[in-house]
């Protein structure tokens, strides 16, 4: 058996984590097998359902990233399929729609002299006496936007997507997805010339993105078919039941069924997961002790349904999409997938939105029948005036499971004590991606955490530390002072990224 035989990975999942690292150790000759619970699409909640030659994006995906590592990686699956794309995005809020980003000016006028001096007011009075240390999402972002333009910009789309009081969802999460961003930082970038460097820009604001011509699967589903030619597998339909380890021999015994119910065995060296750490954890052989496996059943998801609805192209709006800001109305957001991508429409004359609902599963919507769902969505677009009812052909409904890892006040230490007993007993068990990590962050990040633990394998040793991966897909390392330094460029130092022959040989 040859040094690269003998570390032969498997990988559960094939969205963008599991995709990349699969592609990236295929590139070294290292044996992948990945498995993938879904009999049809590749890509997780990247991937890009088709429905009558209509392709719908689930969320929305811009490709944008600060890392040039994730740029080149797209650049390198698909070099002459992506769009350059203008973001356009809007809130509709007491039957307006504002500009996002801010527009001071339009805001202005459409909150009406009195509303906005009552917001300029309330933002003074949180720059003054801050909420110290803020835990939750409403303090955290009272304290940049003070509490009147809380309530009228973040309070009700955020509670539709998390199901749960602002007060209940960790400031991580609002740190973490409008980082950098406050009312001066929004007017700022408003009035001033946009940065020239990616590194400066905050990713909220961002003005334009790449996007595959037809849509984010385009991506996995090309990634795929490299890996495939490289010698990888993907084995579709495959769900991971159970996974075991043996310390002796240290190998993995990867146990899993298709949708027959006919269970196979899978050996490898190492294991890569970015399935949810709650049933990694309940499926892991030597068992988690029981306060970690308490801590794994205590992580919730927040599960997701797209309305797609194809109607007739009235030119009614451009935007890529809509944020819903108003309680009258179920719907969270509204895509426009046309302004995505005109390749996603195989007519012409018609367009096509996706209706976003957040729910848990099992609870009323998700459990609702397609034609109700469908229903409701063209009630919700006359509502919010962006359809007539006579131009409403058809539509579709896709639900797509664990879309977003909770982040409530407790998940950060059920995090860290899983982390903490998974890295002291199976150290070539490596957790990668948004559910793997149970880290609410974009597709860049995802891959980012993939890039290095293919890394670590290929160089037989952990070189970095994927939990050191930010929000922006840039590592950072303590330096010699206890400061922190990006690695940008080269992921890893050539020495390091040799194989065991040629570390040997040199």
């Amino acid at each position: 058996m040859n040094h690269k035989e003998s570390k032969r990975v498997a990988i559960i999942g094939a969205g963008p984590a599991g995709l990349t690292a699969a592609y990236l150790l295929c590139k070294k000759g290292i044996p992948v097998t990945v498995l993938e619970a879904d009999p049809v699409y590749v890509g997780g909640i990247s991937k890009t359902v088709k429905y009558k030659d209509f392709h719908f994006d689930i969320g929305g995906h811009r490709f944008f990233s600060k890392s040039k590592e994730v740029e080149d990686f797209w650049t390198e699956i698909l070099p002459n399929d992506m769009l350059h794309r203008p973001r356009s995005s809007r809130i509709y809020y007491r039957d307006k729609f504002f500009s996002y980003p801010l527009k001071p000016v339009e805001a202005l006028l459409k909150l009406g002299i009195f509303e906005s001096i009552r917001c300029v007011i309330s933002y003074t009075v949180y720059q003054l006496f801050p909420v110290k240390n803020p835990k939750n999402f409403e303090d955290w972002v009272s304290n940049q936007f003070g509490k009147r333009l809380f309530n009228i910009f973040f309070k009700t789309y955020t509670e539709k997507v998390w199901g749960m009081s602002c007060k209940e969802i960790s400031a991580d999460w609002a740190a973490q997805r409008i980082k950098g961003l406050s009312l001066f930082s929004a007017v700022i970038n408003a009035l001033k010339p946009k940065p020239k460097s990616r590194d400066k820009m905050i990713k909220t604001l961002i003005d334009s993105f790449r996007y595959p011509r037809k849509g984010p699967g385009m991506m996995w589903e090309t990634c795929a078919e490299r890996i495939k030619e490289m010698g990888g597998k993907i084995l579709m339909g495959q769900t991971v039941t159970g996974s075991t380890y043996n310390a002796q021999s240290k190998l993995w015994k990867v146990t899993y069924k298709d949708h027959k119910g006919k269970t196979e065995i899978l050996e490898s060296h190492h294991l890569i997961s970015s399935t949810a750490i709650r049933e990694l954890a309940n499926g892991l052989q030597p068992s988690l002790t029981p306060d970690t496996l308490k801590s794994a059943d205590s992580l919730k998801y927040r599960d997701f349904i797209t309305v797609g609805v194809i109607l007739k192209d009235r030119n009614l709006f451009d935007d890529n999409w809509i944020y819903i800001h108003d309680p009258k109305v179920t719907v969270g957001r509204v895509q426009n997938f046309k302004s995505w991508s005109p390749e996603l429409i195989p007519n012409p004359s018609l367009c096509c939105y996706g209706l976003e609902y957040f729910c848990f599963e099992g609870d009323g919507l998700w459990t609702s029948d397609d034609s109700k769902l469908i229903d409701l969505a063209k009630k919700e677009l006359q509502a919010i005036g962006l359809a007539k009812a006579e131009d409403i052909l058809d539509g579709c409904v896709i639900r797509q499971k664990k879309a977003y890892p909770v982040y409530d006040e407790e998940y950060a230490t059920h995090v860290e004590k899983i982390k903490n007993e998974l890295e002291a007993r199976f150290p070539s068990l490596h957790l990668v991606g948004r559910n793997g990590m149970h880290k609410y962050n974009n597709q860049d990040h995802a891959m980012m955490t993939a890039m290095l633990c293919a890394e670590n394998i290929i160089a037989g040793k952990k070189v970095f530390d994927l939990w050191n991966v930010n929000q922006d897909a840039e590592y950072h390392e303590a330096g010699s002072a206890g400061e922190e330094k990006v690695i940008t460029g080269r992921l890893v130092p050539q020495k390091v990224i040799l194989d065991d022959s040629e570390q040997k040989a040199a």
